[in-house]
């Protein structure tokens, strides 16, 4: 059967693994190794990623991690390097000279010693003549890359022991997609909606020895959900909602390189105790009326907690567990004081995906016939999204507050009270606030300012979510509302460090609170709660052994689903005395009933 993108992925990523180690159970345990297996999958990464992926403190990483890394790492393509090669080509001969190549490498990016130049040199100078010839080399490069990583395949292929190891991946199904599995048979559907947990030993064919299959400990978990579930049975909008006071804020999910969805938090203070009606949504930015912008379907929530914004310890109060259509909603009362607003998105539908290489680059940057540079018309079209998204209020203007934060996201820098009066002075401004059309020529200033180069301008967009083609895929706007009855409530945007561990926390809370614990039989101290919510299933696994433990979670069996993981089989290493989210499951198609039947087993250590 021919496999698809991602399959042809995930097993690059096993072949290479399985060059280095002798099992995928195995855990890279150096920086060293992690190089290794990075250049066995045809990557050549830099000590400075090297060092991102491998911080200080780091012990271990095992398959799951190599995985999201190698997503991360692209592979230097041939053309790419020719571009850097020619752009250093003083003499435009197509060779570089020991000097030449000398003075980049000591003097730009990850400087090397004259050493390791000259040892460089000596592998690079292919026809011994004392020049680089750089179209050979690339060449060169590209051959040795594919015959790496088609020696790591046929290893793979003729190894069947090793093929049917399925720690962290899987070999017959996508990894991003469940719909593909095999429906199951009748006596194992579960009845629509209802939860049914079960201890008993899987029948299934296990690639492990029977030996090891006798000291895991399945715990099997399968719920059927109706199809079109996008409207909450138990949905109560309040009559009046238009005469509360109400207040709206924008913000946006951001899909960081190692995987990690981001956003801004906001500061709630209400007043005194009030009815609350609490939402959160997609925020439609397309303006074509029947074709809405393309992450309407990315799931939102909201985690209202109390604590301290420079602490991680919170009190969750509640969160926006009822959906009507792409509206996650609360209703509630809430006593006075200050809270704290969570924007949260499973990753289920807003992931990595598996870059196209063929994907053609926008151009950003034109010159007009006197010469002037101007931006074209796709980049305003970005810019102009761009606009909306860092516009939290909506009020067509943005503050210095706001650009504050999208300077943030895009550079880790701030503009102060002196730099944005000069921003006033040279970019069209409306109560000493910036403008839509201040805002695209504060992007031509930098445009000329670097001469037409695009390359800090890709910057920008790509911090902002946008590929090669000017389209949004790795980030989701949405719009916070919130309605008071009795009172006006104010609300702030705010930068928490501590916000993704307060987000984590919350996030365990909710479904611990909601669903009941499951023990694996001859582990009564690993407990696993599965939570059955209006669009997803959200698991927690809790570790209250004094070691730690290894979950195995196979999720091959359900049907017509996607998981936040990106794999349908994978392990989850849970320390010693602590809760971990396992995963988030929702429908692919919400318009076609699916089935969550997840199998969690202990893997013994090694």
């Amino acid at each position: 059967m021919q496999r698809s993108e991602e399959e042809r992925f995930y097993m690059t990523c096993r072949a290479a693994y399985l060059s280095v180690f002798r099992s995928s159970l195995v855990n890279m345990t150096s920086k060293d190794q992690l190089c290794s297996v990075l250049q066995q999958a045809g990557r050549n990464p830099s000590q400075k990623a090297l060092d991102k992926y491998w911080p200080p403190g780091t012990k271990k990483l095992n398959f799951d991690d190599f995985c999201e890394i190698l997503k991360k790492e692209k592979t230097a393509e041939p053309d790419q390097l020719m571009r850097i090669f020619k752009e250093f080509d003083t003499n435009c001969d197509g060779y570089i000279s020991h000097d030449e190549l000398s003075r980049i490498l000591t003097s730009s990016g990850e400087k090397m010693s004259p050493k390791e130049v000259d040892e460089v040199f000596s592998l690079a100078d292919v026809n011994k003549d004392g020049k680089l010839d750089y179209a050979e080399f690339c060449r060169l490069l590209e051959s040795t890359v594919e015959q790496c990583q088609t020696a790591a395949l046929e290893k793979l292929e003729a190894d069947a022991k090793l093929k049917r190891q399925n720690f962290g991946n899987q070999l017959d199904n996508s990894p991003q997609s469940l719909e593909s599995q095999p429906e199951l048979p009748a006596s194992e559907i579960q009845p629509r909606t209802e939860p049914e947990t079960t201890q008993r030993k899987d029948s299934r064919s296990s690639s492990r020895p029977s030996s090891a299959r006798s000291r895991r400990s399945p715990l099997s978990t399968a719920i059927t959900m109706g199809s079109g579930s996008t409207k909450s049975g138990r949905l109560a909008e309040p009559k009046s909602l238009q005469d509360w006071h109400h207040t709206l804020m924008r913000g946006c999910f951001y899909l960081e390189e190692d995987g990690t969805i981001v956003s801004l938090q906001y500061r709630l203070i209400i007043p005194e105790t009030t009815s609350i009606y609490l939402t959160i949504r997609p925020l439609n930015l397309s303006p074509i009326p029947d074709k809405p912008s393309p992450w309407m379907c990315v799931d939102t929530a909201l985690y209202v907690v109390t604590g301290n914004e420079t602490k991680e310890d919170s009190n969750l109060v509640c969160f926006t567990e009822l959906r009507d259509k792409e509206r996650f909603l609360w209703r509630g009362e809430l006593n006075a004081g200050s809270y704290l607003l969570l924007p949260f998105t499973t990753g289920c539908r807003l992931m990595k995906r598996t870059r196209k290489t063929t994907t053609k680059t926008a151009q950003l940057v034109n010159r007009t016939q006197s010469g002037e540079l101007e931006l074209t018309k796709e980049f305003k079209a970005a810019l102009s999204e761009i606009f909306e998204v860092i516009d939290l209020d909506g009020s067509g203007l943005l503050s210095l507050e706001e650009y504050n934060f999208f300077e943030q996201r895009t550079s880790g820098e701030k503009c102060d009270e002196d730099a944005w009066a000069i921003c006033k002075e040279n970019f069209d401004t409306r109560k000493n606030e910036l403008t839509r059309q201040g805002f695209l020529e504060l992007n031509l200033m930098e445009a000329n300012d670097r001469e037409g180069d695009p390359r800090d301008l890709w910057l920008t967009l790509e911090a902002m979510g946008y590929n090669r083609s000017l389209e949004m895929v790795e980030a989701c706007p949405f719009v916070i509302a919130v309605y008071c009855e009795d009172v006006k409530a104010t609300l702030q945007a705010v930068h928490l460090d501590s916000g993704i561990k307060m987000l984590n926390s919350a996030v365990q809370r909710s479904i611990t609170s909601k669903a009941e614990a499951r023990s694996l039989k001859g582990h009564e101290n690993v407990l696993v709660y599965t939570y059955k919510g209006e669009s997803r299933i959200s698991s927690v696994i809790a570790n209250k052994s004094n070691q730690k433990v290894t979950v195995h979670i196979n999720n091959e069996q359900s049907k017509n689903c996607v998981s936040s993981r990106g794999m349908s089989v994978f392990a989850v290493e849970v320390p010693a005395r602590t809760k971990m989210v396992c995963q988030h499951v929702m429908a692919l198609n919400e318009q076609q009933e699916w089935t969550y039947n997840c199998v969690e087993t202990i893997i013994p250590s090694l």
